[in-house]
């Protein structure tokens, strides 16, 4: 085979693997925020390279009319794939597998074990993330006080997620899936946060069983130091609003 037959086969090999297409996707994202460290870490799964841009927030970048008018709701992460708009990370998650995973490992198409995926990926969304949102952002983003009804709804939510996990090695199939990801990414960061996590055995077991999975898809890089950095963030707030003595 010559270079130029070498090149041409080469190219050909990168579309078949690729779907055909010819760009990278954009990820617009905060490198901080749990729920584009997910798709972070999933990229790094699948040897998905995406084109990255940083939307600061905190100068409302993510206000400016040409990111309005791609995204409405003006959140992040906010994935454009040849046109492609999506957002909600849980939603990207599924279509990043589905378009670019080489199995259906994280992502399974039997029924049964995907309505469980399904249901253990809207449990951290509409409860587990929600409510650690409810408790801790007030307080690292406006300086609010902690509110303690808002503490005993999430460590109520940490305790369901307990319970699910009581026999299980894995949140929703017998091996690591999406499920486990974007839970990993809460769970991390509530640990980093400081909520005491010893009255759950099983989310503790689980939690350090998806770390070491987690260890060769640069999981302290995308994760675990960002999960430090905005706990940072929470107890620089906290220590501003605490009176000196």
């Amino acid at each position: 085979m010559n270079q130029t037959e070498r090149i041409v086969t080469e190219f050909v090999y990168c579309l078949l693997v690729s779907g055909g297409k010819m760009t990278a996707p954009v990820l617009y994202y905060l490198p901080p925020s749990p729920p584009c460290r997910s798709i972070l870490l999933l990229a790094k799964m699948l040897g998905l390279e995406f084109e990255l841009k940083i939307v600061n927030i905190l100068e409302g970048e993510q206000l400016k009319p040409e990111f309005v008018a791609m995204n409405p709701q003006h959140c992040l992460p906010t994935m454009n794939d040849e046109g492609l708009v999506l957002w909600e990370s849980r939603a990207i998650l599924s279509y990043l597998v589905a378009a670019y995973g080489k199995s259906d490992e994280l992502y399974p198409t039997d029924i049964r074990v995907r309505a469980l995926v399904d249901q253990r990926l809207q449990f951290d969304l509409g409860t587990l993330y929600q409510r650690l949102t409810d408790y801790y952002f007030p307080t690292m983003f406006i300086g609010a006080p902690l509110d303690e009804g808002k503490r005993a709804r999430l460590t109520e939510a940490v305790g369901w997620l307990n319970v699910i996990l009581e026999g299980r090695e894995f949140a929703a199939a017998d091996h690591f899936t999406i499920a486990d990801l974007t839970l990993l990414v809460t769970v991390s960061q509530l640990e980093a946060f400081g909520l005491e996590l010893k009255p759950y055995k099983h989310v503790r077991a689980w939690l350090e069983r998806c770390k070491e999975h987690m260890t060769p898809y640069d999981y302290e890089e995308l994760n675990g130091s960002k999960a430090i950095l905005l706990a940072d963030m929470f107890k620089a707030k906290m220590n501003l609003s605490t009176p000196s003595t």
